[in-house]
Formats: C-alpha cells, structure tokens, sequence
C-alpha cells in the first residue's frame, strides 16, 4: 500500500464528504430537521450535472449554477409541502415526508434518466496531476478548493453578514426571533434552498468520479448522516473537520482491510465517538448554528 497516496485519496474523498454535508449541517443547526431526502437530492443534483452536459450540450462550468438552481428549486418545493410540520417542529411528519420526497425524486429520475447508470466526463477529470508515484486529477483537485471556497464563505456569511445574524437568531430561538420581527419562514425557505443548492453543487462536482446511479442516494446520506452527527449538529467548522476525517479513515480502512466494510466501520468509530463525545467534534460549543 502506498500510504502517501492513500491519503491524497482521503483528503479528496473526506473534502468531497464534507461539500456534500455542509447543506444538511445548515439545515439541522437552523430548523432542527432531518431530510432523509438528502441523498436523493445529490442524485438528482448528479443527473442534472450530466444531462446539461451530455445533452443539452453545456459547458461543464454552466452545467454547475444549472444543476444548484434545480436543487434550490426542489428545496423550496419541499419547504412549502412541509412549512406547517416545519413551523411546529413536527419532527415525525418531516421525516415520514422526506423520506416520501427522497422515493418520489428517485423514481422521477428513474422515469426521466433511465436506470442505467451514467458517466460525466470533463476536462478536469480527464487531466491528471503528477508527482513521483503520487497522482490525483484536477477534477479532485477543483473538490479540495471548492469545498475550501465554500466553507469560507459560508463561515463569513454566518458571522459577518446581516443575514447570518438572522439565520443565527432563528436559530438559537425561532419564537424569539419572530417576536423580534425576523421573518422565521423566509429564513426557513432561504435554509432549504441553500440545501438544495449545496447538495446539488457537491453532485456536479463529484459525479465526475463515480458513475451516476438512481440508487446512490442512500449511500451518500448515510455517510453524510456520519459526518454532521460527527462534526457536531449545526457546527460548520465541525462538519469540515469531520468530513476530512471520515475520508482519511475511509481510503485507509478500504486499503487496509476492505471497501466493504466501510459504512459499518464508520458508524463503529461514530458511536465510539458519541459515547465519549455526545455532542460530536464541537462538543462544547454554542448551540444553534456555529
């Protein structure tokens, strides 16, 4: 085993990990929600991504803002199905209806798509960077500076913006916040369309890697699931560090020992990790949406 690039390979895989959770690690920091839709909006971000590549003939980097719009859109929908679930904070009803949204978007892909899996192909994907025996393409090289670029921005909008001041409000109490005169569903609208658009990026920038299949969902929202409750709900620094970590151990246990047995190790390290630190990596740290 080549360990030098085995964690080239983590680092890449654990950035991609972390781009894919900071939606739903907003999401639950803000509106206390689990979407167990997650997942299957990455598919639909991936299809998306692919056909405005492959059909409608796009450039690979306009193909990217289409496919986030399409999220976005689906995540408003989804918000205004469950806006009065989402109000009460019905946490039995959200989850029933998002894992109904998660099963309606994958049998639409299927009718749409097709169920054949698909392979997008960029420029970037194509191109390799070497150095010695250590080599990774630039396509994995765009996921590490991506998932940088939008953890930044992100961090800086929650804690140097207006309307990071707001989502941090509705946050901590939105009762409170609503008595203050936030507007509670403007925000609530405002979290599901980033979702939807974050989710939707992190598919067009990782579908380049793998083949694009209808039933990828469920494995992205299990180990996204990993590494939210991992880096601490509503941590964005948290959610960063746990995805890069959640990488690094899933090159190097599938080197060592067996991909197969990944996602079961990971949820292994997980409860080992909630047992000694029940609020994750951020344990510690401020309620609501840091």
């Amino acid at each position: 085993m080549n360990l030098s690039q085995q964690l080239i390979n983590g680092l890449v895989l654990g950035h991609a990990y972390a781009l894919v959770a900071i939606g739903w690690t907003l999401l639950l920091g803000v509106a206390r929600l689990v979407n167990f839709g997650h997942g299957q909006m990455y598919m639909l971000g991936a299809f998306v991504t692919w056909w405005a590549v492959t059909k409608a003939g796009v450039p690979y980097a306009l193909a990217l803002p289409i496919a986030m719009c399409v999220g976005a859109l689906f995540g408003v929908i989804m918000q205004r199905v469950m806006l009065k679930a989402t109000m009460e904070q019905n946490l039995v009803s959200i989850m029933i209806m998002t894992l109904g949204f998660g099963y309606v978007f994958s049998g639409g892909a299927a009718l749409v798509f097709g169920s054949t899996g698909e392979i997008l192909d960029t420029a970037l994907s194509r191109q390799e960077i070497t150095m010695g025996d250590l080599w990774m393409t630039w396509q994995d090289a765009a996921i590490i500076f991506a998932a940088i670029l939008v953890f930044i921005s992100l961090k800086w909008v929650l804690d140097g913006t207006r309307i990071g001041r707001l989502v941090r409000m509705v946050a901590e109490d939105p009762k409170l916040a609503m008595l203050a005169g936030v507007n509670v569903r403007r925000v609530y609208y405002g979290v599901f369309a980033f979702e939807g658009a974050a989710v939707a990026f992190a598919a067009g920038m990782v579908a380049p890697r793998t083949p694009i299949l209808t039933s990828m969902g469920f494995d992205e929202v299990i180990m996204t699931f990993v590494v939210v409750v991992l880096g601490g709900i509503g941590s964005v620094t948290g959610s960063y560090f746990a995805g890069i970590a959640l990488g690094l151990f899933t090159a190097l246990f599938g080197a060592l020992v067996s991909p197969a047995y990944t996602t079961a190790a990971a949820f292994l390290v997980l409860i080992a990790l909630l047992v000694l630190r029940p609020g994750g990596l951020s344990a510690g740290s401020a309620g609501g949406v840091h």
